[in-house]
């Protein structure tokens, strides 16, 4: 009797015949409960930002970025796409999660401890003693967020956003207190190593506690190997992906040191923070939608142009507005010490345009299972963008910044057609999509940056952002939602989350 009601207690884990009932309805308030959440995290987030910037300064950061530069390429296998691989499946059962959550476990020791080993290696390469400690540090966070991937992966299967999300935001404001308190004691750069530990030991203990699933012993034979095959491709994608992205915090740290290192690593993480707040949320909630839909070619297509067509009108007007105002905003978030980081900013956010496509792109071959694909664009893509760093190295930060960019966007016809290969979306349906937030963000930009240049000097930098930002929306919106007769498809969403 007690393992029929054990039993009974993880199949409700495992089963999504009652999600597909009432998937639009689950699937949009799930995003708006995520994206809710993402303003709160991205004010969490924004505020320890200003604060820790003004605590600590570009050094600390540069050796942070030094050590994470290459151990978040060794902790690219960790996970080895099992997670995703847990969501995305139709039918799955008890022995195959517990055996795919001992294989994280394993996975998980093994990358701290190659980690740990490689640690005066990375001092050795940077020249820098201090990373020997800090890598071995940041390592314990590596079996901590181990522990946690499938209760995870369970929850984000079952669509329960609401926990997902507390839990997400809980774990974030108790690590940036911990942060915050260490960098006002003087602790230094070790205020960003508490920062990540905090914020995985208290993010598994939530998924715990919030997932009633328990792991068996590991079995054989239980039907695994396709979810390894499609974890396989997807790690791979994301470890190529990761060097690809990444080397070129190596290759400054290495040639033009830990200050300019720490000026671009800041400047990047300021521009994708408020566009991950967006396609994070998403993704989360269109992954396993857009999986329970994919063999209903139809509805997958209107799904995902619906994201899509959100994504774009969100993210646009967000990355013109920061590309033209870099200067004022670096400056008033971070400090004056960190206006060097404006020019790098400047050209990354060129970038930054096409980057939400290629995130959300990239759940067509997710949700329909076809990483293999996903895995061969990304040697393709990151060969190039491995020839833009080096290309951009000998001028710096700021060299590096704009060759990777130029690159980006010209990868991005490439990447939507080959994504769109064999799927009852086109290339056309995607540029369609795109076409509207992209003209009417230029346009609101070239007013805002007139108003910029018009009150620049007249008033306090607060105020110029102020009035560039309220011209900014003000316009956009005035043209997608009047000129462009984006307003009834906007108003479906917003009735949609209430019904």
């Amino acid at each position: 009797m007690k393992n029929l009601s054990s039993g009974a207690k993880n199949d409700k884990y495992f089963r999504i015949d009652h999600l597909k009932n009432d998937l639009k309805k689950r699937s949009v308030r799930g995003g708006a409960v995520t994206m809710i959440t993402q303003i709160f995290k991205f004010c969490l987030n924004m505020g320890s930002n200003v604060l820790l910037a003004r605590l600590l300064t570009p050094e600390d950061y540069g050796l942070i970025g030094m050590v994470t530069a290459v151990t978040g390429f060794v902790t690219s296998f960790k996970d080895l796409g099992l997670s995703m691989a847990t969501v995305q499946k139709d039918e799955i059962n008890h022995e195959q999660v517990s055996t795919l959550f001992w294989m994280n476990m394993a996975l998980s020791i093994t990358t701290a401890l190659i980690c740990a080993a490689i640690a005066p290696a990375i001092a050795w390469f940077y020249n820098e003693p201090r990373l020997i400690w800090i890598t071995l540090s940041l390592t314990v966070g590596f079996i901590m967020g181990g522990l946690g991937v499938q209760h995870t992966a369970l929850l984000n299967r079952q669509m329960q956003y609401k926990v997902l999300m507390f839990n997400d935001l809980l774990s974030m404001l108790l690590g940036v207190v911990a942060a915050i308190i260490a960098a006002s004691l003087g602790f230094g750069y070790w205020a960003l190593v508490i920062l990540p530990l905090v914020i995985a030991f208290v993010s598994t203990t939530g998924v715990w506690i919030a997932c009633g699933w328990r792991p068996g012993l590991p079995k054989r034979q239980v039907g695994v190997r396709s979810m390894l095959i499609f974890g396989g491709h997807l790690t791979g994608f994301r470890i190529i992906s990761y060097f690809a992205r990444n080397l070129d915090n190596i290759l400054i740290g290495r040639y033009w040191g830990s200050q300019q290192l720490g000026l671009y690593a800041k400047a990047y993480q300021l521009l994708v923070l408020p566009i991950h707040q967006i396609n994070t949320p998403i993704s989360h909630v269109a992954i396993p939608s857009l999986s329970r839909l994919q063999n209903e070619p139809q509805k997958f297509r209107h799904y995902f142009i619906q994201a899509l067509s959100i994504v774009a009108f969100l993210t646009m007007p967000i990355i013109i507005f920061m590309m033209l105002a870099s200067e004022e905003i670096i400056v008033l978030l971070l400090g004056s010490q960190w206006r060097e980081a404006s020019e790098i900013f400047r050209f990354l956010s060129l970038s930054a345009l096409v980057q939400p496509l290629w995130d959300i792109v990239g759940l067509l071959y997710v949700s329909t299972g076809k990483t293999d694909r996903m895995f061969k664009w990304g040697v393709f893509s990151s060969l190039l963008i491995v020839v833009s760093f080096f290309i951009g190295l000998p001028y710096g930060a700021s060299g590096v910044a704009l060759s990777y960019s130029t690159t980006m966007l010209l990868l991005a016809i490439p990447c939507m057609y080959y994504a769109t290969r064999g799927l009852p979306i086109t290339l056309l349906d995607l540029l369609n999509t795109l076409k509207q937030p992209f003209i009417a963000s230029l346009m609101a930009g070239i007013a805002m940056f007139a108003v910029k240049i018009a009150i620049s000097s007249s008033f306090p930098i607060l105020i110029n952002v102020i009035a560039c930002f309220i011209v900014m929306s003000s316009i956009y919106l005035i043209i997608m939602l009047y000129l462009f007769r984006m307003k009834s498809f906007y108003l479906g969403i917003l009735r949609n989350l209430k019904g």
